[in-house]
């Protein structure tokens, strides 16, 4: 009996860095510059212990890494996963230094993260994990330090707690200390459907450069979650037939097209996808594998690999989520003429709208939402005629125009700032 190999070996990490490597190469920057980008300018592992609702002491490990801060003050989103790992949370700052910058957002990037699944804890318990886990990383905090924002796990709850931690320890009401917070507490309207809007523009915009009208195309979300329900939801009322959708418990498909609002309406009484009466049921594995013109990952990283990327039938990969797609199948995908919109332009709506909140935070003004949702169609439309411009006269796929770009302007950044002492 033959055993099936992964073709895949790299780590987000490792996709990450050769991503940088390739950049760095092509703009002729030099092994300095790569060194300097290839490790985060700070980095932060605690201990958080949690006391349970059952009087028992749990020790859960949480992680800080700012990546750079060139441009600004480094931004990026918490989480809580029990996959979180040191390198994980290096990569995803890594790729927000990136997207920071291809947005021309005054950011550098930073990610964080506890190991937990917040599906096993009460409210109360991840109260008292986020207020321990800011207290611990409070000294690198700060509106013009660095910036949290909610992630996969946590929500605007969990920015609340992140604000008042902040504040009780500051003496004041600190609204920049965070984004993604709640709108009474000085968030942003817009700032909850930011990151699916700007995929939405975004996937709108590849498909029309496939010659692929949005009325008449297909399309498949993975994830119904914070990105992927109403990614799906826009789709749909954009006009295109969303087939099939998946969560984490699993995934239906409907071949005339699913109904995105009964399906949320379901999803609220019942908490999941699972059982969706007007669908069939589907291996999760394979709804990446469906026939559509527009397939849309909204979950996790490194869920098109070289394993499945050959079976892929979409024509167009819009990346929800951050590093959906390894390395190894990018070069796959890249045989088969598949148009790949990468993460760090695709899903960076909510960073862009975070932007937006602690613009507002720290003037005490509050934007209505249309101009909040016409500057955010405004950044993305013009970030996706940038890149895929300097794609085409570079002959280079968008992933490769996305990163070179960026990376462009962090070292111009860093350079003009020049070296410390």
């Amino acid at each position: 009996m033959t055993l099936a190999v992964s073709l895949d070996t790299t780590t987000p990490l490792d996709d990450a860095r050769l991503q940088l490597r390739d950049a760095v190469e092509s703009l002729g920057l030099g092994e300095s510059v790569y060194e300097q980008l290839a490790h985060a300018r700070r980095e932060m592992s605690v201990g958080v212990p949690l006391r349970r609702d059952d009087g028992s002491i749990e020790l859960l490990l949480g992680y800080r890494v700012q990546h750079n801060s060139s441009r600004g003050p480094t931004k990026g989103g918490l989480r809580y996963s029990e996959h979180v790992d040191l390198d994980e949370v290096r990569a995803l700052a890594m790729w927000m230094t990136w997207k920071c910058a291809l947005l021309d957002l005054p950011y550098g990037g930073a990610k964080g993260g506890v190991t937990l699944d917040p599906t096993r804890y009460s409210v109360a318990e991840l109260e008292r994990v986020t207020r321990r886990y800011t207290s611990e990383i409070l000294p690198i905090l700060g509106p013009e330090r660095d910036i949290p924002a909610p992630d996969i796990g946590t929500d605007e709850q969990t920015m609340a707690w992140m604000m008042d931690t902040y504040s009780v320890a500051s003496g004041y009401t600190v609204r920049g200390s965070v984004t993604g917070k709640p709108v009474s507490l000085g968030g942003s309207l817009g700032r909850a459907t930011a990151t699916s809007r700007g995929v939405v523009h975004v996937a709108l915009a590849a498909l029309a450069s496939r010659g692929i009208d949005a009325t008449r195309a297909t399309a498949v979300v993975q994830g119904f979650g914070k990105v992927g329900r109403h990614a799906a939801l826009f789709l749909h009322q954009a006009g295109t037939r969303v087939l099939g959708v998946s969560d984490r418990y699993g995934a239906i498909h409907s071949a005339t097209g699913l109904d995105i609002d009964a399906v949320g309406r379901w999803v609220d009484l019942h908490g999941s996808i699972v059982g969706y009466p007007g669908a069939d049921a589907i291996d999760p594995a394979t709804l990446l594998e469906l026939e559509a013109d527009l397939l849309v990952p909204a979950a996790v990283e490194g869920v098109i690999t070289a394993d499945n990327a050959p079976r892929i039938r979409a024509r167009v990969i819009v990346e929800g989520a951050n590093g959906p797609t390894t390395g190894a199948a990018d070069e796959i995908l890249e045989a088969a003429d598949v148009l790949v919109v990468p993460d760090i332009l695709a899903n960076a709506g909510g960073v862009v709208v975070s932007y937006f909140e602690w613009v507002q935070s720290n003037q005490s003004y509050r934007w209505n939402l249309d101009l909040v949702e016409s500057r955010l169609e405004e950044r993305m439309r013009d970030a996706w005629d940038t890149v895929s411009a300097f794609a085409a006269v570079h002959h280079t796929t968008l992933r490769r125009a996305a990163t070179r770009l960026a990376v462009q302007r962090v070292t111009e950044a860093h350079q003009s700032r020049g070296l410390y002492p």
